[in-house]
Parts: C-alpha cells; sequence; structure tokens
C-alpha cells in the first residue's frame, strides 16, 4: 500500500504566513475541572491496556502530530488505512496551542469513513515503558479528551491491530464535527504555550504531503487558513 498523489499543487499556506501568526502565550495549566495525571495512573492506563491486548509485535497508527513528531523510537513504518474512523479538528484545547481566551482545536480521530496515516512498529523490548511514555505525551488532561485504545488497521501485508487516540465524544471537550470554515477560523487565530494552531496545522498538512496522503478535509482547510491569516495581517491573497 503506497500513496502518490497525482498532479501535486502546492500549499497555499506558507511558512511565511505561519510566521506572521506564531507566537507564544503563558500556559494557563489545566482547565477547571481536570487536572494532570499521576505518574501510578498513567501506569494504570498501560496496564489496563495490555490487559486488552498484549502484542508480541507493538504498532502505533499515527494521523497528525505523530507523523511528523513522533518522540519515540521505532523500527518500522507502513503506509496504513483505518476504516471506520476519519482525521477531525473535534477536540477544544485550552492549552497547549490554544488558550481559555482564545481557544484552539486539536485533530483527534472520530467515528465514521476512513483515515489513512501511518503505523510504526516499535522495538521488541520494554512495552510498558515505551506505552508510559506515549500516554504521557498525548493524554494531557484528567479526563483525558482523546483516548487510547487498540483499532484495525489495513497495511499492504495485511491487517494489523495497533493502537490510536481516538476522541471521547462523551468528554467536555468533543466539539463534534464543525464546519471546515469555522475550524479554519480558529487555527488561524489561536495560539498557546507551544506556538500557534496554524503551525501545527502546516506542519501536519506537509508531512502528510510529503507522505503521499491528501485528505481532501485538511486540504481545505489549510487554504481557508492561509487566506484568513493573509486578510488578518494585510498580506497578499
Amino acid at each position: 500500500m503506497e500513496w502518490k498523489l497525482a498532479g501535486r499543487k502546492p500549499m497555499t499556506l506558507t511558512a511565511e504566513l505561519v510566521a506572521q501568526v506564531e507566537r507564544v502565550e503563558p500556559d494557563p495549566g489545566p482547565e477547571p475541572g481536570t487536572s494532570e495525571h499521576t505518574d501510578a495512573e498513567f501506569d494504570g492506563l498501560v496496564e489496563k491496556l495490555l490487559s486488552q491486548h498484549h502484542p508480541d509485535t507493538l504498532w502505533v497508527f499515527a494521523y497528525g502530530s505523530l507523523i511528523w513528531n513522533p518522540e519515540f523510537a521505532h523500527v518500522e513504518q507502513r503506509p496504513a488505512t483505518a476504516p471506520g474512523w476519519h482525521r477531525s479538528f473535534c477536540l477544544k484545547l485550552t492549552r497547549w496551542r490554544g488558550t481559555r481566551d482564545l481557544p484552539a482545536l486539536m485533530l483527534a480521530l472520530d467515528r465514521g469513513g476512513s483515515c489513512n496515516g501511518i503505523v510504526y512498529r516499535l522495538p521488541a523490548e520494554d512495552h510498558f515503558g515505551q506505552l508510559g511514555q506515549l500516554m504521557r505525551r498525548e493524554i494531557d488532561a484528567n479526563p483525558p479528551t482523546n483516548v487510547p485504545c487498540w483499532i484495525k488497521v489495513k497495511t499492504k501485508d495485511g491487517p494489523l491491530r495497533a493502537l490510536a487516540f481516538v476522541a471521547a465524544p462523551d468528554g467536555s471537550a468533543y466539539a463534534g464535527r464543525l464546519p471546515l470554515e469555522q475550524v479554519a477560523d480558529t487555527l488561524a487565530r489561536a495560539a498557546g504555550h507551544w506556538g500557534s494552531s496554524a503551525q501545527y496545522l502546516f506542519r501536519t498538512v506537509s508531512k502528510l504531503e510529503e507522505s503521499g496522503i491528501r485528505d481532501r478535509n485538511l486540504w481545505r482547510i489549510q487554504d481557508l487558513v492561509a487566506r484568513q491569516i493573509a486578510a488578518l495581517t494585510g498580506g497578499a491573497d
């Protein structure tokens, strides 16, 4: 399974446009009513996952920032498709790349459709430690807004069971399916102590394109965000 983009056209959203809205805001800390997980709680999450499925070969399905910044060791990667899930800016963030005054939106897997991404095979040793590191990177609040679970994915070498992070539809941060114009308006403006939402979008779409993956919704969003930034900063359309 390999993807090639025919007639590839350049992104409208450029590094130069992103730089015009790039900024770093103070970290407001956890949202009221939430807290940060303790080490014992992270260990409990890993124990629960491994009790559900304890594979000899551990795969992680990446669809967003894990594609361009995995931050974990891996020994193999393959293109993969997750049927029954789609990539969506469906989680509201009041931290990281947004604030309470100007919340951001974060990508997660939401139910329905299908999602093309990358699966990473982790080294064979210390699955507990590797999953613990991944939990600490991906889960930012307690209760979590995105939850780890095992999903089925398809690859050219056959089906796999992989770990993925999916939206919690009953969570307080779940925004549901929003109009693309509303998503773009948010991403063009929001920023937090990790930088701007526009930067997150730019890096994600750039890496997807580099990997031969064209997500039509994200492609439309990056064009809308580019136009929004140009309008906000007085740049050329």
